[in-house]
């Protein structure tokens, strides 16, 4: 059965009573997760303390050679090993690697490099993360990614997890975040279609973060997934929590 992808980002990854939640709630699903993590609040907070600059743009974090460093140690390293930790504490048996392990994400400089050590997915070794899954193993994705030059790249978490969830024809990827949902007005918007996000994209209600990921949930659903939901932790039990996005709103719930 192709699993669920979970992505997981914002300061909630660094709240370790929201990550115990997290991992009890991964403990009543009836397969085995796949998971993509972020980590940008730490990155950012490690670069400030080495004296790494940190810059922005529409969402996207400048990354130098010193920003990649700290990128792959908080990514690779704190946040992975974090997350595993929890779901095996809470009787997951999780496994955590980054997209450069077993050639599992691969990708290439994006935007021309004018983002510097950035990537743009474009394989996603699905076999391997199926031969894990069905030795029973939670997949902890890192995204940090394989360039052709058998280096390494800084790719955005929430377009790795449309990525996995495309390639591995996942029936649903979810952004969990720290937020309830897409909000437009002060409320959560229960349901878009993707001229829905294109529309909250183009008169700016959705920007920073949350665009980057109406985009990459765009992106999953014109690669094949059907659904994409974005919410707080309440999404995992309750599939009317949160923001469904999907091509046509006729089958929403």
């Amino acid at each position: 059965m192709p699993p669920q992808v979970v992505k997981l980002g914002g300061a909630a990854l660094a709240d370790a009573g929201w990550l115990e939640q997290f991992a009890a709630a991964a403990a009543t699903v009836a397969e085995p997760l796949v998971i993509v993590h972020g980590g940008g609040p730490e990155i950012s907070a490690i670069s400030t303390r080495l004296g790494v600059p940190v810059a922005w743009h529409e969402g996207k974090r400048i990354t130098t050679p010193e920003v990649l460093s700290a990128a792959g140690m908080v990514l690779n390293g704190l946040v992975n090993k974090r997350v595993v930790a929890a779901l095996q504490h809470a009787g997951v048996d999780a496994v955590g690697l980054s997209g450069v392990d077993g050639a599992l994400v691969r990708a290439e400089v994006a935007a021309g490099g004018s983002l510097g050590l950035v990537g743009r997915v474009v394989a996603v070794r699905a076999g391997l993360v199926q031969r894990l899954r069905s030795a029973g193993l939670t997949v902890v994705i890192s995204p940090i990614s394989l360039a052709p030059d058998g280096t390494a790249l800084n790719v955005n978490a929430d377009e790795v997890a449309a990525a996995v969830a495309a390639a591995l024809h996942a029936p649903e990827l979810v952004f969990l975040t720290d937020v309830p949902g897409v909000l437009a007005g002060g409320e959560v918007q229960r349901a878009l279609s993707g001229g829905d996000a294109e529309a909250l994209l183009a008169n700016g209600t959705a920007t920073g973060g949350m665009a980057v990921k109406l985009r990459a949930g765009a992106a999953a659903l014109a690669a094949g997934v059907p659904a994409v939901r974005i919410g707080d932790l309440s999404v995992l039990a309750d599939r009317s929590a949160g923001t469904v996005l999907q091509r046509s709103l006729e089958a929403v719930a």
